[in-house]
């Protein structure tokens, strides 16, 4: 039985509005940049009790693997298409033979159609919920790539638009030609950048915020130590400055924080950390992703617990005491994202 009590919220304003349930699941971490995988038969039963409890909004991408995640996805939401929205990507230059490099972008017209159809195959689905751009392609004016998904929603394959780690000016052209329902954006205490210029203009143009990795990729989940390690193979920590010591035992001391804040609210760090996302806007949604089910369970049941006005600014008053150390992303992906 799927819950229906389930808090949600509005992704977008107008034709582009879209309501999904108030947290989602990141599914890239099931398969790709989190080491081994599990065994696919745990990973299907994850994404059927995240659909029980009343989780609608499912995020994945044609490059995570590339393609096993959506393949994933598929399989695993068939059963229950009718009741969930899937959100994917196109933009990374994705080879024949499934290679690719990091930081070759393709959105041209061709590619993003190319890009369509293979993803509704995948997902073993007629169209795609929300369609984001992956990555900013400068080669390719945004007007241009606005026009290209404008024309997939009018054929039914596409049903919304987004963008991720763009600026204010890039979204508002790309709205002016199709409607935007979410930007995709980091967005957590620890990386707070997106409520300067971000933020005002998703507000002003009705547009949805979804932080990914709102959790930093399970740093203020509450369970990384100084001492954990990240498998070079298949985790991308392993190369991000803000996991490599000594900046990582800095870090943690933010973990502390909201230890100490939710431990009086019943609330695990993980739970504060989404609470407070949830704080911030209505038409915020993360999506936090896990591979295993008790992770799963605390995550969204942040979306039943409210913070006010008044602690949400004594926790950031308390996160603010403690300097974030590393840059977000290594040198080369700095480049293909936004204010980093």
């Amino acid at each position: 039985m799927i819950s229906e009590a389930f808090p949600k919220r509005i992704l977008g304003s107008g034709t582009a509005a879209m309501t999904v349930s108030a947290i989602g699941f990141g599914a890239m971490g099931t398969t790709y940049h989190r080491g081994a995988a599990p065994e696919k038969k745990s990973l299907l039963s994850l994404f059927a009790r995240a659909v029980e409890l009343g989780c609608t909004f499912f995020d994945t991408a044609a490059v995570y693997g590339p393609f096993t995640n959506e393949l994933l996805v598929g399989e695993a939401l068939e059963p229950f298409r009718n009741h969930v929205q899937i959100a994917t990507k196109f933009g990374h230059c994705i080879h024949a033979d499934g290679s690719h490099q990091s930081g070759e972008l393709d959105s041209s017209p061709a590619a993003i159609r190319r890009s369509c159809e293979a993803s509704l195959k995948r997902l073993r689905s007629e169209t795609i919920d929300l369609f984001y751009q992956h990555r900013f392609d400068p080669k390719v004016p945004i007007e241009e790539v606005a026009g290209v998904v404008a024309d997939l929603i009018r054929e039914g394959k596409v049903q919304h638009f987004g963008l991720c780690e763009v600026s204010p000016e890039i979204i508002c052209r790309a709205h002016a030609v199709c409607p935007l329902t979410a930007v995709q954006n980091e967005y957590h205490l620890m990386w707070r950048i997106p409520e300067d210029t971000l933020l005002p203009t998703l507000n002003k143009l009705g547009i949805g915020l979804v932080p990914y990795s709102p959790l930093n990729r399970g740093m203020l989940g509450g369970e990384i130590t100084h001492k954990t390690k990240f498998a070079a193979k298949n985790d991308n920590r392993a190369a991000l400055p803000r996991f490599l010591e000594p900046n990582l035992s800095g870090n943690l001391k933010l973990v502390d924080v909201l230890e100490r804040f939710g431990r009086p609210r019943g609330l695990r760090a993980s739970q504060t950390a989404l609470a407070w996302l949830l704080a911030k806007a209505p038409s915020i949604v993360p999506i936090p992703g896990t591979t295993k089910q008790t992770h799963l369970e605390e995550n969204l049941a942040a979306a039943q617990r409210s913070l006010s006005s008044l602690e949400v600014s004594e926790l950031e008053a308390a996160a603010a005491e403690v300097p974030i150390l590393g840059e977000r992303y290594p040198t080369l992906e700095k480049s293909q994202v936004w204010a980093a």
